[in-house]
């Protein structure tokens, strides 16, 4: 019989990173499926909604500084688990807040609670470089948290609704199985050690003198905020559109968003594997382009199924060509800055979630039609960044690179 060669401990490690992702995930999918309409039960508004969540994007910029500047990589782990309990008390007290009318601190709450989210979303793939680091494991760690996000959605839809032993699953019991998750996410974290070899890059060399010299990501932190403004702008309160705008129950909207999700993460496999092109242009077109046509298409038509197609069709491609898009810039750092650029990288994206969630909610009252028209707008933009940083990268690989060579070179720094 043919004997399976023993996993080395790198390997081992980042199982068990990934696996943690994949609890976290779940439990994340789970419970920020129902929180907008976790809050609107509470008496919140859509606006409120999204100015919250939006004021837990910019506090999480703050976070995310504090992490890249002032956290060393050997004590990232410990911070992350820290985080996790730290997530996982403010769950407990938001659950006994509700129905209390106590929006102050359900407010504070839902801040700590897209805080939390979001410090270990930055911190995980700086603490996977740590093992391994190449385009392929930047998409793989993408796809286990949008495939993990998805289940803990199914998980939502399934038992939402239900009753077990006289008891009805709402959203309340929905935040409890999220917990579990979260419990268990922790135990994994705690279940490793992170061996870091890299030396830790001196205080004074600073990411931004790298950054700000380089015109390449000077312009991709440029796309990183119009990305995440563009996709927030228009899916920030998706499930607020879906059960409001298009008439969905809490249980369809779940569903729709389980299944498209589902096949999102699917087209994201796939396009990985084996349908992208070699034209880097034409992969920015399949992406950005179709999207940006369906928004003029749903505008115009001012029918709620073509809105519904709108946002299928933004929900399918969402995951697919991140390779090509995010992980070929991030992988040009070497490892010994790469949690100071990832915080740089995240900062923007943070930043412009935040600001899309407030035009988002600022829309929302004028209908379908001016969320995706706001969202058209900052797509046009992003795609002519876009385009620009494949010519800045070609040029780049053409006059000072070969094709393989995949780390940051301070030399290039003046390109």
């Amino acid at each position: 019989m043919k004997r399976h060669r023993a996993l080395s401990k790198k390997a081992k490690i980042e199982r068990k990173i990934l696996a943690m992702l994949a609890f976290f995930s779940t439990s994340v999918g789970l419970w920020e499926n129902f929180r907008q309409l976790w809050l609107q039960d509470n008496g919140f508004e859509a606006t409120e909604v999204s100015m919250v969540t939006s004021l837990g994007l910019m506090l999480s910029v703050v976070g995310v500084i504090f992490v890249g500047y002032r956290l060393k990589v050997r004590h990232l782990k410990t911070f992350m688990t820290v985080v996790l309990g730290i997530k996982l008390i403010d769950l407990l007290v938001l659950r006994g807040l509700d129905a209390t009318g106590n929006f102050g601190a359900m407010s504070v709450c839902t801040v700590i609670d897209v805080i939390t989210s979001y410090l270990i979303v930055a911190s995980v793939y700086p603490l996977i470089t740590t093992i391994i680091k190449n385009n392929q494991i930047y998409s793989k760690r993408k796809l286990v948290e949008y495939w993990f996000r998805d289940i803990g959605v199914l998980i939502g839809g399934v038992v939402l609704g239900q009753s077990v032993l006289g008891n009805l699953i709402d959203y309340n019991a929905c935040l409890m199985i999220s917990v579990i998750f979260l419990c268990l996410a922790i135990l994994v974290m705690s279940s490793f050690k992170v061996q870091v070899t890299e030396k830790e890059p001196p205080r004074g060399d600073s990411i931004l003198k790298y950054v700000l010299k380089s015109k390449l990501q000077v312009c991709y932190m440029i796309y990183a905020f119009l990305a995440a403004m563009s996709f927030a702008a228009a899916l920030g309160l998706k499930m607020l559109v879906l059960t409001n705008y298009l008439d969905f129950s809490a249980s369809t909207a779940t569903n729709y968003l389980l299944i498209v999700g589902l096949l999102s993460d699917v087209v994201g496999v796939l396009a990985l594997k084996y349908f992208t092109p070699k034209n880097d242009y034409l992969t920015l077109i399949l992406k950005f382009g179709i999207r940006l046509l369906a928004y003029v298409i749903a505008i115009l038509a001012d029918d709620p199924f073509v809105s519904m197609l709108t946002i299928t069709w933004s929900i399918l491609i969402s995951t697919a060509y991140e390779d090509v898009t995010d992980g070929c810039y991030i992988n040009l750092v070497d490892n010994r800055h790469q949690l100071s650029y990832s915080t740089v990288k995240h900062v923007m994206s943070f930043a412009g979630e935040a600001v899309g969630m407030l035009l988002c909610g600022a829309m929302y009252d004028l209908g379908v039609g001016f969320i995706l028209g706001a969202s058209a707008i900052i797509t046009v933009v992003q795609l002519g960044m876009a385009f620009y940083l494949i010519h800045l990268r070609h040029h780049r690989r053409r006059a000072r690179h070969s094709a393989s060579r995949m780390r940051y070179d301070e030399r290039m720094v003046e390109d």
